[in-house]
């Protein structure tokens, strides 16, 4: 039996003053304590002998900065996986969290019709399915070994979601994927058959900001 283990990381914490729903936007890399947080996931990978043969990451620069240290532990390359990106979302720019008032102005209430799709954004069933095709990507790459992948926060939540058979709708402030956790999802013979989430950086996240929603001691960015 060949077992196969895929890390799936969220980034760290970003760099964001303002507030604003960076979404796919160029920039917007890591603070400080981001960078801490991503050597933390390194630091954990090494710790527990994971055997790191590839490092794969979104092309967005949080995502790159957050693979970093575990691509220069494990001298690997790292690989940007277009499928690995942010969510689409018609608020991208817009401060959010610094004046929630963007969210109810007359305008853009036509988006808020099917809140099970969602018609804000990218489609959860296509996030899910590019996202399933980047962990299959990644299980071929690093076949017989294990691989990090760097993602973020919604694609990462929809993937265990539909991994576990579970609705693709959810409350995003019930997302259980804190800023650089590592979700494990493994494989035996190409077949998953466990997901694992650990937190890394668990006591950092009380000094951090978060711009989006979930379960996590860290802070919204107001």
């Amino acid at each position: 039996m060949t077992t196969t283990k895929i890390h799936v990381m969220r980034h760290g914490e970003v760099d964001n003053p303002d507030g604003l729903l960076y979404g796919r936007l160029p920039g917007f890399g890591l603070t400080e304590l981001g960078h801490q947080m991503a050597q933390r996931g390194a630091d954990y990978l090494k710790e527990t002998d994971a055997d790191i043969t590839a490092v794969i990451a979104s092309p967005l620069l949080r995502a790159q900065q957050t693979a970093t240290p575990t691509a220069r532990a494990y001298e690997l390359p790292i690989h940007s996986d277009l499928r690995l990106i942010e969510a689409g979302n018609i608020f991208e720019g817009q401060p959010v969290n610094a004046d929630r008032r963007v969210l109810i102005k007359p305008n853009v209430l036509k988006y808020y019709r099917n809140p099970f799709e969602p018609s804000w954004g990218e489609p959860y069933v296509q996030i899910a399915s590019r996202m399933s095709a980047a962990l299959s990507g990644a299980l071929k790459r690093a076949y017989g070994h294990e691989a990090l992948v760097v993602s973020h926060q919604s694609p990462i939540t929809l993937l265990t979601r539909f991994a576990r058979k579970q609705m693709l709708a959810h409350a995003p402030w019930s997302r259980h994927c804190s800023l650089a956790s590592i979700t494990t999802f493994i494989f035996d013979d190409g077949t998953l058959v466990d997901i694992d989430y650990v937190e890394p950086s668990a006591d950092l996240l009380v000094h951090a900001h978060d711009m989006t929603p979930g379960d996590s001691e860290a802070a919204l960015k107001r």
